[in-house]
């Protein structure tokens, strides 16, 4: 294998002599009103491009491939059609909602969707946890077993009619959030979600999920709870009426499970065969309504069926304020929950099919399309990851498949609806619990996170053992406050280290790391690899006088008690002294700590920013060492951390500006022709002189 070598034959710099030899362009910054007014400022091509940015189907209708796509989305959008029935019928036993109420969740907000939505692919519809949470306020407020709260509004209308007030207004106050955080343009804020809280939350949610559906698929019948320890209270009713399980929910369930994750297996390893996956789903729902209809399951077993569905659209509503007042604090998370599974999903498949996804424009279209479709009693919306992959993986390439997939929902609201009303709600619940497989099966990350990263499995372990036990809407604060946390830690205790140069190169390393290194006698380089700002600055002074070996106002403070006495003596005439060498043996029995270094390099170029706190430490600490006649320099300073200590008065009588220099090489380079040492980088040194004056 050949070696590459590169040469570079340039002057020592240091940041004052790099700034004279090399002009630097005085750029204008703008200021906040300078933005402000190229926000606000109007033109042609302005209001062109916000229509396109307000409106995104302008962008991509005019350039659709009738030939090579519309097949793929009449085909995708009656399979993922097929899907969003079954699990809108599914997922409004979450919200503790009937079933057909989850049909107007998978038709109305997709509408919208299709014009305000940048994801192509994205199905939108009913989600599992946002129906969970949606449920949670929908029990808390219209419980099972008791009266509903004392809302105004509530007077006259049956607990189905309250409980779907309640879902249709916390619906419409989520989707109010996200319209605001799109208009502030706050689409950033789903960074603070890591993947891992995203697991850990979203685990717990199947869970949580999982424990709920026990008493469809068992046939149990007791009231739904909510609130801390609310899965504890749900498994200890499920197993104090165990005994009384309807065996025919059992069967039913336990076959369906079977079937769909049997046929599921065989779609994910023969899917490179398959023109489409096998709809199992709708399969096995065509077969149980058809066995429970021609049996009568509902009288001969007792067996609870979706019942009667919704008949057409009933007139809008407007949302409730008393009901808007009692779950605005739990519809934040929900708003920041499923934005961020939808833009997660949607950037997925974003960068496999090479299109750009706005997220500031996903909150307005799903703040939109959940305020549209809470008028129309329809509840939280988001995406399925099990559908969107269907839409996807059978042939859609735009929103048209996802209008189909409305329409389709659309045919079973007006037309043949009342077929499924013989469906057992045990055949629903098994659904949803097959449909968690790849949500438990995160539980398979700890292992590689414990290895890799220890604090990465604390916040994944914090999160689901809070959104567990606390409830989805306090986990999700305490794992963002976990997370939040260990950002914290990470920065505020960072691993500091120090360097030496690798024999016969530039470059410097960890010193533990490597043993081919060279280390001039009498110089100390120490790297803080973070930010130094007002919550670490101590951190950083004390891991500083740990790597050099001493303290340099100890030093100090001995020194100028050692030069009292010193001058005391030689007033009264018991010592005869010129000059005091402190890394001599002093007279007279007096003892000052050694310093065994006569330079200190550090190296700033990981750290992006300083604060007036930290700035103010750091100029105490570099005084310190320069009046026990140690040389500091600092390397690698960004140019804009420069600036500010210029502006903030760092730079006096002491500490100067020729301490900096652009590179650690070249402050090295200088403090050997100023401490020579006769080591291996002594001799590059003498070699680059040499060359230099060629």
């Amino acid at each position: 294998r050949v070696t590459l070598h590169y040469v570079v034959v340039r002057p020592l710099f240091s940041e004052d002599s790099f700034a004279e030899q090399h002009e630097r362009i005085n750029r204008t910054r703008k200021t906040l009103r300078h933005h402000l007014k190229d926000y606000f400022t109007c033109d042609t091509n302005r209001a062109k491009n916000a229509a396109r940015s307000l409106l995104p189907i302008i962008g991509w209708i005019k350039n659709y491939n009738i030939k090579e796509w519309l097949l793929g989305d009449i085909v995708s959008g009656i399979s993922t059609g097929l899907v969003a029935v079954l699990q809108g019928l599914a997922f409004s036993l979450l919200a503790s909602l009937p079933p057909g109420y989850g049909l107007y969740t998978a038709f109305f907000p997709a509408i919208i969707y299709f014009f305000l939505g940048t994801s192509r692919h994205l199905s939108v519809g009913a989600f599992p946890i946002l129906s969970l949470m949606v449920g949670a306020v929908v029990t808390r407020l219209v419980p099972d077993g008791g009266p509903p709260a004392n809302i105004t509004g509530f007077e006259g209308l049956s607990m189905e009619q309250q409980r779907v007030l309640v879902a249709s207004s916390v619906t419409f106050v989520m989707g109010a959030f996200q319209l605001i955080m799109g208009l502030l343009q706050v689409g950033f804020i789903v960074m603070y979600l890591s993947e891992t809280l995203v697991s850990g939350f979203t685990t717990a949610a199947a869970v949580h999920i999982l424990v709920s559906q026990l008493r469809f698929v068992l046939g149990l019948d007791f009231p739904g709870v909510n609130g801390p320890l609310a899965i504890v209270y749900t498994l200890e009713n499920v197993f104090s009426d165990i005994t009384n399980t309807n065996v025919a929910d059992l069967v039913t369930s336990i076959v369906i499970m079977a079937l769909v994750l049997i046929v599921k297996e065989i779609n994910d390893r023969f899917k490179s065969k398959l023109p489409v996956p096998i709809p199992i789903e709708v399969i096995v729902t065509v077969i149980a309504c058809g066995v429970s209809y021609a049996f009568n399951f509902e009288k001969r077993f007792n067996v609870v069926v979706v019942g009667e569905m919704v008949d057409g659209y009933e007139s809008p509503i407007a949302p409730n304020l008393e009901v808007i007042k009692e779950s605005a604090v739990e519809a934040f998370p929900m708003a920041i929950v499923g934005f961020a599974v939808a833009f997660s999903v949607a950037k997925v498949y974003s960068v496999k099919h090479d299109y750009t996804i706005d997220g500031n424009q996903e909150l307005l279209a799903f703040g939109v399309s959940n305020m549209f479709g809470a008028s129309f009693r329809s509840f939280a919306a988001s995406t399925a990851l099990s559908r969107t992959a269907i839409q996807e993986s059978t042939g859609g390439k735009t929103q048209i498949a996802g209008v189909l997939s409305a329409m389709m929902v659309l045919i079973v609201i007006v037309a043949v609806g009342f077929l499924l009303e013989p469906l057992p709600r045990s055949v629903l619940g098994a659904l949803v619990i097959v449909n968690l497989k790849g949500m438990l099966m995160q539980f398979r990350e700890l292992p590689f996170l414990w290895k890799n990263d220890r604090t990465d499995f604390v916040t994944w372990v914090v999160t689901f053992v809070a959104s567990l036990f606390l409830g989805l809407d306090l986990g999700l604060a305490v794992g963002l406050g976990a997370e939040l946390f260990t950002v914290v830690c990470r920065t505020q205790f960072p691993r500091c280290s120090l360097l030496a140069n690798i024999t016969g190169t530039d470059i410097y390393r960890d010193r533990k790391d490597y043993n081919s290194i060279y280390e001039p006698e009498g110089v100390k380089i120490f790297k803080i690899p973070s930010p130094i700002f007002f919550a670490n600055i101590d951190f950083f002074r004390d891991k500083l006088v740990q790597a050099v070996g001493f303290s340099p106002l100890k030093v100090l403070k001995k020194r100028n008690k050692a030069l009292r006495k010193i001058r005391k003596m030689l007033r009264n005439g018991e010592l005869e002294i010129s000059d005091v060498n402190w890394n001599t043996e002093l007279p007279a029995n007096i003892s000052v700590p050694p310093v065994n270094i006569h330079s200190l390099v550090l190296d700033f170029s990981a750290v992006s920013f300083l604060d007036i706190s930290a700035l103010k430490g750091l100029k105490a600490t570099l005084k310190e060492f320069l009046r026990i006649e140690v040389d500091v320099y600092i390397v690698s300073c960004d140019v804009y951390i420069m600036e500010k200590l210029h502006q903030c008065s760092f730079f006096d009588d002491e500490i100067k500006t020729s301490i900096f220099y652009p590179t650690l090489h070249d402050a090295m380079l200088h403090i050997l022709e100023k401490h020579p040492d006769h080591g291996e980088l002594e001799k590059v040194f003498t070699v680059i002189c040499k060359l230099s004056r060629l």
